[in-house]
C-alpha cells in the first residue's frame, strides 16, 4: 500500500519530535518545571533521584513525566493548586512521589488533574491533603494504578475535607492494584464520577489512619467494585459505613452498583459494609465480611 508523501513527512516529523528531557543534578535541567516548560507535544521528562521542592502547571498535550526510584517533588504549589497542575488534555505521570502538598484552603494536591485523560502509575502520594483531586469536567477520565497513597487527608473548618483521591464530576474515575493507608479524617476514596471502577486494591485505616469513609460516592453513578482487601479501625472519624453510596443526593442517572470478591475486617464499632442511600439497587455478592458489620443498609441485595 502506497501513502500520500505528506503523511510519510507527516509520521516522521512526528517521530523525530519526540524527545526525552533529564532533570536532576548535572543534567540539562535542573528543576522539573524547567523541563516541563521547554517540552513539546509528545516529549518524555526523565528525573532522576532527589528531592524537588519545585511544582509545574502546563497544557502542552501527550507528555509523560516519569521519575526514577528516589525522585520526590515536594511541597511547592503552583496556581494556589497543587505540586502538579496537569492543565493538558492528556498526560501520564509514572514513578514520582508527591510529599507535603498543603494550601489554605484545605486542599492542596499532589496532583490536580484539570484536564481530559489522566494516566498515574507507579506514583506514591504522601502526606498531602488531597492526593489527587481531578476537578469536574464531564468527559474526562482518570486512571490510577499500582500506587500507593499514605497519610493524605484533612478537614479544615469552615473549608471542607480533603482525601486520598478525590473524583470530580468526571465520566471515569478507575484506580486498580493500589495502597491506601492512614487517611487523616477524610475519605480514601471520593468519587462523583459518572462510572466508578475499584478493582484489586488495599484500603485501609491502618495504625495512624482517621478516615471518614473507606470509599465514597456522594452522588450515586455506576459502582464496579471487586476483589478489593478493606479494613476500618477503632480510629476511625464516622464509623457508620466503610462504603457509603448516594447520601448527598443522585445527581448522577442510574447506574449498575456490583459489589462483589471483596474482603472487610471492622475493627471498630458496629458499622455497615455498604450504606446505600441512593435509588439504585446495589448487587453485594461473595464478599467476606469480618467484626460487627451489618452488610447492606438501603436498597439492594447482599449474597
Amino acid at each position: 500500500m502506497r501513502f500520500p508523501n505528506v503523511w510519510i513527512f507527516a509520521f516522521l516529523m512526528q517521530g523525530a519530535a519526540a524527545a526525552t528531557l533529564t532533570v536532576g543534578p548535572g543534567q540539562p535541567y535542573a528543576l522539573p518545571s524547567q523541563a516541563i516548560a521547554a517540552a513539546k507535544p509528545g516529549d518524555t521528562i526523565h528525573i532522576l533521584p532527589g528531592t524537588y521542592r519545585d511544582c509545574a502547571a502546563w497544557r502542552t498535550d501527550n507528555l509523560t513525566i516519569e521519575g526514577e526510584d528516589g525522585a520526590v517533588l515536594s511541597e511547592a504549589i503552583c496556581q494556589g493548586a497543587g505540586i502538579l497542575v496537569v492543565n493538558a488534555p492528556r498526560a501520564t505521570l509514572r514513578g514520582l512521589t508527591f510529599e507535603g502538598a498543603s494550601i489554605p484552603e484545605g486542599n492542596g494536591s499532589g496532583v490536580r488533574a484539570n484536564g481530559l485523560f489522566l494516566t498515574v502509575d507507579r506514583c506514591t502520594f504522601r502526606n498531602n491533603q488531597d492526593g489527587i483531586l481531578a476537578a469536574n469536567n464531564p468527559d474526562a477520565t482518570l486512571l490510577v494504578r499500582r500506587s500507593t497513597f499514605d497519610g493524605n487527608g484533612a478537614c479544615l473548618p469552615d473549608k471542607g475535607c480533603a482525601h486520598g483521591i478525590y473524583a470530580g464530576f468526571v465520566n471515569l474515575f478507575r484506580v486498580e492494584n493500589s495502597r491506601f493507608v492512614n487517611t487523616q479524617v477524610g475519605h480514601h476514596i471520593k468519587s462523583r464520577a459518572r462510572r466508578t471502577e475499584i478493582i484489586g486494591n488495599t484500603i485501609e485505616d491502618g495504625p495512624r489512619g482517621t478516615s471518614s469513609y473507606l470509599v465514597d460516592l456522594p452522588n450515586g453513578g455506576s459502582l464496579t467494585m471487586t476483589g478489593n482487601t478493606l479494613e476500618k479501625s477503632a480510629r476511625s472519624q464516622n464509623p457508620t459505613a466503610a462504603v457509603s453510596i448516594g447520601e448527598e443526593g443522585g445527581k448522577r442517572k442510574p447506574g449498575e452498583i456490583v459489589i462483589s470478591g471483596n474482603t472487610f475486617v471492622n475493627h471498630g464499632r458496629p458499622t455497615v459494609f455498604v450504606h446505600n442511600a441512593g435509588k439504585d439497587s446495589a448487587r453485594l455478592s461473595d464478599n467476606a465480611i469480618k467484626g460487627p458489620v451489618r452488610a447492606l443498609n438501603g436498597l439492594g441485595s447482599a449474597d
